[in-house]
C-alpha cells in the first residue's frame, strides 16, 4: 500500500480531488469521482470492486469507517488535515471516509418498458433522491437532460444511497428524441391534464419531471403522449400550487408499480 500524508492545497493529488469535487465536467473527462461515507462506498465494492484510492482525515474516524479503512489497507490512501478533507465531502458531520472510483457505465435496455425523464433539474440533492426512487419503484432506466445537474456529484451520489450503482442514467439525453423513440405511453407531469389515477399504467410507461421551479418545456410536453396531473386536496384555505419535484416522481412511479403489481 502507497501511504501519503498531505498538508498542502498545492499538492497536485489535493488539486485533482478538489476538481472532481467541485466540478462535472472535471468528473466526465476523468470518468471518474468521490464517494463520501461507508455506505457507498461498500455498495461499490460489492456492485464494482475496489477503489483507485481512499481519502482519510487526521485524528479519529467512525467506528464504521475504521473497519472498512482496516478492509482497503491494502489501497493507496492519502491522509489529509481535517479542514483540507471537509473541503472534497458534501456533508458537514462526514463519516471520515472518501473513496476516489471510476464512474460505472450500466447499459441502457434498448426497449425499456418503464422510464424516468428528468428536465433541467438542477438540484444534486434532488437528483440523487429522485435516482433512489427510480430504483425503489423498478425503473429501468432514467434520461437526464443535458441542463441537469451532474448525477455522479457526491451531493448527488449521498442523495442516491446506491441507486446510481444499480440503476442505467443517460446523461445529457436528448429528451426529445428519446420520447420519439419511446414504444409505450409517456406522461408530462403538469398542473393540468388528466389525472395521473385514471391511467392505465401497466403498458410501457415513460413519466416526465420538469424543472423544480419552471416544470416541463411547451415542447418536450408536446412530445409527449399526455399531460396528466397528480390531485391534491382542497380545504377552506385553497389547495397548495403543487408537489415538488422529488415527492411527484415518488406518487407517478409507485402509482406504476401499484398497478403492475
Amino acid at each position: 500500500m502507497a501511504f501519503k500524508h498531505i498538508v498542502s492545497r498545492d499538492n497536485p493529488v489535493f488539486k485533482q480531488l478538489k476538481k472532481l469535487a467541485d466540478n462535472a465536467r472535471e468528473r466526465r473527462s476523468e470518468g471518474k469521482t468521490l464517494l463520501d461515507g461507508v455506505h457507498l462506498i461498500a455498495a461499490y465494492i460489492a456492485a464494482f470492486g475496489e477503489p483507485d484510492l481512499v481519502i482519510i482525515p487526521e485524528g479519529q474516524s467512525s467506528v464504521e469507517a475504521t473497519g472498512l479503512i482496516q478492509a482497503l489497507e491494502h489501497i493507496s490512501t492519502v491522509m489529509l488535515p481535517t479542514l483540507m478533507f471537509a473541503e472534497l465531502t458534501p456533508v458537514t458531520n462526514a463519516t471520515g471516509i472518501l473513496a476516489l472510483v471510476r464512474i460505472p457505465q450500466l447499459p441502457a435496455p434498448e426497449n425499456p418498458a418503464f422510464a424516468l425523464m428528468l428536465e433541467d433539474i438542477q438540484d444534486p440533492g434532488n437528483i440523487g433522491s429522485m435516482l433512489r426512487t427510480a430504483a425503489a419503484a423498478g425503473v429501468d432506466v432514467v434520461y437526464l437532460s443535458t441542463s441537469c445537474t451532474d448525477a455522479w456529484s457526491p451531493k448527488a451520489l449521498r442523495g442516491g444511497q446506491g441507486a446510481q450503482f444499480v440503476l442505467p442514467i443517460v446523461e445529457r439525453a436528448d429528451l426529445i428524441m428519446e420520447l420519439q423513440n419511446f414504444s409505450g405511453n409517456s406522461y408530462a407531469t403538469t398542473m393540468q391534464g388528466e389525472s395521473l389515477y385514471a391511467q392505465d399504467l401497466t403498458q410501457a410507461s415513460a413519466f416526465v419531471i420538469g424543472n423544480e421551479g419552471a416544470g416541463l418545456s411547451r415542447k418536450t410536453i408536446a412530445a409527449t403522449t399526455k399531460s396528466i396531473n397528480i390531485p391534491m386536496a382542497e380545504n377552506r384555505r385553497g389547495s397548495v400550487e403543487s408537489l415538488n419535484a422529488g415527492a411527484a416522481t415518488a406518487v407517478c412511479l409507485f402509482e406504476r408499480k401499484r398497478q403492475i403489481t
